[in-house]
């Protein structure tokens, strides 16, 4: 398919939500979806499906969260406010920077299958305990998910594995029972923290 061809199906997918932007039609996060074709080319609809995910309204200025990324560390974009949080809620940055991640690959607008917003993927309620208003917002949502994380390392005896399974399933199925529970997804999710996590620190000691 040539890129004008491309160009055209890309707007001509948004023109009902660009119609709505224009004349002041109200249009939630929810009612815009982006998707990718084999080309990886965007795409924009109102329209939900597999595959497709949740954007939110302006797309003007998505520029400046864009990430810059470094093969061991991220996106430096948001290097100052996790170097933040963490000397508040002590919690290494590191953790941070692995959970970030593998949480959400640095992508501030991520939403997961489950409803999992953000850089750090809080859940609705999560959000509101940590008292995030808005989990699309990447200073908020990386405070609020390491308040979060530096509450399970707390509730945990600072075992960090544990605070992890904690994090990725729920406090209620790990506190108490000091075992990563046997969920192929905590496990491989506690696994692939750890992994980013040594790496990290692999390279602060070269």
């Amino acid at each position: 398919m040539k890129m004008g061809t491309k160009i055209f199906r890309s707007l001509w997918i948004l023109f009902p939500v660009i119609l709505l932007a224009l004349w002041g039609g109200r249009v939630s996060a929810a009612d815009v979806y982006c998707f990718r074709d084999n080309g990886g080319v965007n795409y924009y609809t109102n329209v939900p499906g597999p595959g497709r995910t949740k954007v939110r309204l302006p797309l003007i200025g998505e520029k400046r969260h864009k990430a810059k990324l470094n093969p061991d560390q991220g996106d430096m974009t948001y290097e100052p406010v996790i170097s933040s949080a963490s000397r508040y809620f002590v919690v290494d940055a590191d953790i941070v920077r692995a959970v970030i991640k593998a949480e959400s690959n640095y992508n501030h607008r991520a939403v997961s299958p489950k409803g999992a917003m953000g850089l750090m993927q809080l859940m609705p309620d999560t959000a509101r305990e940590m008292g995030v208003a808005d989990p699309f917002d990447p200073e908020a949502n990386i405070h609020g998910g390491v308040k979060y994380l530096s509450q399970l390392l707390g509730l945990l005896n600072g075992e960090l594995p544990l605070a992890l399974a904690a994090y990725n399933a729920g406090p209620s199925r790990v506190v108490g029972k000091n075992k990563i529970p046997p969920i192929p997804e905590t496990r491989n999710y506690v696994e692939r923290v750890l992994k980013y996590y040594n790496n990290l620190k692999g390279r602060n000691t070269l």
